[in-house]
Formats: structure tokens, sequence, C-alpha cells
């Protein structure tokens, strides 16, 4: 019984506190695979779930691994008001600046794209199945979680400022209720030069994010009294009754935003697909065909066109798996 109860409990600290939450994550990494070229598509298509549950493994390696959360975030603003101005993007020259100590308490999530990145050159190379799908849902999420703005701030949570919650509000919940109506049509991904430069102009654009995350919501939490901000429903495989913010309370900071969280998501796809698809090139675009185990049924073939048809509509049909 004792047992069954730290499950859970781990199970639920693993909702909120999982970055972009178990739905995004899904969503991002799934629709990832629409932006890759012919050459790709056969392979990571014909392994999209694979790529679509293990997009949250990442997550679930905090709970076993403790140095692990350093690397999904990057508190930017304990370097000061021009972080991106002040922080090395070379790992030996960073460290030379500000010790590993304080590079690893404050996030290291640029330096953990790069390292994914390159690992997932070797597994190319190699021709390593597992290491390609492995090192791919994981460089997925860790380029997702790049791109919100509340893993740039020691003010994640937004406990600092008094708007505690602010974490799962922003990066679970409003995707949970909205992502069905969002446009998802990215296009196709492209060659990035510079995995590093890029996973810090990722962060750099999240920073910027921060100040409207916060200010917003802490304005429109004065027009809402307490019994329309908050609601209680039942979540996760037991049930379990938690407090959440009100569909009403998240529509409105929804439209305050003008799209924030939807264009984050939409720019998270196509860094992923373009992670992926550079990482590749950079190998020397090995033949992925032969390293297909298992072709898709015919069914399962025609379900994935089908998603493709919509996602190049801006539309979805992705079945993503809830808590």
């Amino acid at each position: 019984m004792k047992r069954f109860a730290l499950s859970t409990l781990s199970f639920l600290l693993l909702i909120v506190c999982s970055s972009w939450g178990f739905f995004a994550h899904y969503r991002i990494n799934h629709l990832a695979v629409f932006t890759l070229p012919k050459a790709m598509a056969g392979f990571y298509e014909a392994n999209i779930n694979f790529i679509t549950e293990h997009s949250i493994s990442a997550d679930k390696k905090r709970y076993v691994d403790s140095t692990e959360a350093p690397r999904h975030y990057l508190n930017a603003d304990h370097y000061g008001k021009n972080p991106f101005a002040r922080i090395p993007q070379r790992w030996p020259d960073a460290v030379v600046k500000y010790s590993e100590d304080t590079l690893a308490k404050n996030g290291t999530v640029p330096w953990t794209i790069q390292y994914q990145y390159y690992k997932l050159v070797e597994a190319f190379k190699s021709h390593d199945t597992t290491g390609i799908l492995t090192t791919s849902a994981n460089l997925g999420h860790y380029v997702a979680d790049a791109h919100v703005p509340l893993h740039m701030t020691e003010n994640y949570d937004g406990r600092m400022s008094g708007q505690p919650g602010m974490h799962a509000l922003w990066e679970s919940r409003l995707p949970e209720l909205f992502a069905d109506n969002y446009r998802y049509n990215v296009g196709r991904a492209h060659y990035i030069q510079n995995p590093l430069k890029e996973a810090f102009r990722i962060s750099r654009v999240s920073f910027s994010e921060v100040d409207s995350v916060l200010r917003l919501e802490r304005l429109l939490s004065k027009t809402f009294p307490p019994d329309k901000k908050y609601v209680t429903e039942k979540r996760g495989k037991v049930r379990k009754q938690v407090q959440e913010f009100s569909p009403e309370y998240c529509a409105a900071y929804q439209k305050s935003m003008h799209g924030m969280v939807e264009r984050r998501m939409r720019a998270a796809i196509l860094s992923v697909g373009s992670f992926w698809y550079s990482a590749w090139v950079d190998a020397g675009q090995p033949d992925l065909n032969k390293l297909i185990e298992k072709p898709l049924s015919a069914e399962a073939k025609a379900k994935i066109q089908h998603e493709e048809l919509l996602y190049k509509q801006g539309k979805v049909l992705v079945s993503v798996k809830q808590p």
C-alpha cells in the first residue's frame, strides 16, 4: 500500500512538474515527424509511436537521476539583465567564467541540446536504430523545453512574484484545453548551421517572453474572484481531485497573450524536426529505410497519411495519451 501511494505521488508530481506537460510533448514530437523530408519520413513514421511515447522519457529520468533536472531549463535571469550577452556559449568558456557548479545549478538546456544533437549524429553514423530513436525522442524533449518562457527564469512557477501554479498553467493547462484549435502546418525542417548557436537563440527568444507571461497573468488575476479562477477536477489514473485554473480563466489568459503558447508550440515542432534533419545531414544522410525493422501495416500507414494531410492543412488529428 505504501509503495502504491509513493508511486501515485511520483506520478502526480511528474504531471505537475513536467515541462510542457505530457500532452504538449507528445504532440510536438509526433507532429515534428511530418516536417521531415521523404528520405527520413519513412523511418520516423514507422517508429512514430515510439518517438511520441518517449517524448516524456527525459522528464521521467529526473526521478531516478539527480543530475537530470538542470538539463531542462536555464535560469537566464540569474546572470543579470542582459544574460545572453554575458553567458559564453561554449561550455569550456562558461565553466571558466562561472564554474561548473553554478552552471549546473542554474540550468544547462542549450548545452544539453548540443550534446544530444551530436549524440544523434553518431547514432545515425553507426546505423544504431535504438540510439536514433531514443536520442531523437530525448532531443525533441529538450528542444521543446527551450521554447518555454518559464524555463528561462528562476521564477519558473511564479512563486517569487506571488503567482504559484504558473508552471502548470502555461505549459500544461493551456495546451490541454486549446491545442486542438492551434494551427500546425509549420512547413518543412531546415538545416541548422550551428546547433549550439540555435539552442541559445531559442532560449533567448523564450526569455524575452518571460515578462509578458507573468505580467499578463498578474493583471488578469485582479479581475477574477477566487471562486471563478479555480475549479476542482479529477486527475490521473487514480482520479485524484486537484485544484486547477478554471477553463474560463484559462481562456481569458490565452486571449490576453495573443497566441503566445501556440506560437511557441509551432516553433518547437519546426525546431525539433530541423534538429533531427540536421543531425542526419551531418551524419552523411544514411539510408534510413534499411533500418526499418517493422514496416507499417496498411491501416497504420493510411492513418499516418491522413494525419499528415490534416497537418498540411493546418489541422491535427493526433491520438495523445492523457495522464
